[in-house]
């Protein structure tokens, strides 16, 4: 009996997994972008006004990122070197218009308070009496009294206001604002800026009454009078009207009130006629 003989195998080699090379990881890109979005977002921002806080807040945030993101540059995690440059240059660009905008407002804010203070408590004046010339003394015009004729009203920004006795006139035959058997009255009126900025003439408004019973005395207007103040005195100069008052023939005195403009005092002066 013949033994069978199995043919010899192959040797075969045993499986293995191929080496792989270890692959690249991918750069980490995301705050180099945000820093750039937000710095031109809060860029933008600082140039509109009162968005100030928005650019700060941006602008500190793009900053921050940008720096982390260089830092991801330089340790080879990222790739965006200029795009994270520029967003940190935006982000300090923000900060900076933040700072501006802040300034700005609270200047602005600042100016307006203080027009609204002046507003409301006026220029106040002070009496310098009529004669004394430059160099009379200048004292606090008592509550509720008027001046007289000659008399200044002194306003502690520099602007004198100096009404003079009252004169006799005749009104023109188409005169505005006379009425027939009343008499009609001349007032001038200097205004002497010696302040430091131009005073505007043309805000200067004139009211009178007449008489014991203090009965409205009308404005005069003919073809000689009644133009009043116009344009602007410069510091150190000074500028003269002469206004005409319609009066009862019997009222003893006129008094006249002038208002320099919104944000003074308005004075009176009490004149005999």
């Amino acid at each position: 009996m013949s033994q069978y003989t199995q043919p010899p195998q192959p040797h075969s080699q045993p499986p293995y997994a191929p080496a792989h090379a270890p692959g690249a990881r991918p750069a980490r890109n995301g705050l180099g972008i945000a820093a750039l979005v937000l710095g031109i977002i809060g860029s933008v921002s600082g140039l509109i006004p009162l968005l100030f806080w928005l650019a700060g807040i941006l602008g500190l945030i793009a900053l921050i990122l940008g720096l982390s993101g260089r830092g991801r540059v330089k340790r080879g995690e990222a790739t965006n070197k200029g795009v994270t440059t520029f967003g940190a240059v935006l982000g300090l660009v923000a900060l900076i218009l933040s700072v501006v905008g802040v300034v700005i407002t609270f200047k602005a804010v600042d100016d307006v308070v203080k027009d609204i203070d002046k507003e409301i408590s006026g220029s106040s004046a002070s009496a310098k009496p009529g004669g004394t010339g430059d160099g009379g003394k200048s004292g606090d015009a008592p509550a509720g009294e008027a001046l007289t004729e000659g008399d200044s009203a002194v306003y502690d920004d520099g602007l004198e206001v100096t009404v003079n006795a009252p004169a006799a006139y005749t009104a023109g035959e188409f005169a505005i604002g006379h009425t027939k058997g009343n008499d009609a009255y001349t007032v001038s009126v200097v205004i002497e800026n010696k302040g430091k900025e131009k005073f505007d003439a043309a805000l200067v408004t004139l009211e009178a009454r007449a008489g014991k019973d203090g009965v409205d005395a009308e404005q005069i207007f003919d073809d000689k009078i009644g133009e009043g103040f116009t344009g602007t005195v410069l510091p150190g100069r000074k500028i003269t009207a002469e206004y005409a008052f319609d009066a009862p023939a019997d009222a003893g005195n006129l008094t006249v009130e002038v208002s320099p403009g919104f944000d003074r005092d308005t004075s009176h002066w009490d004149l005999k006629l």
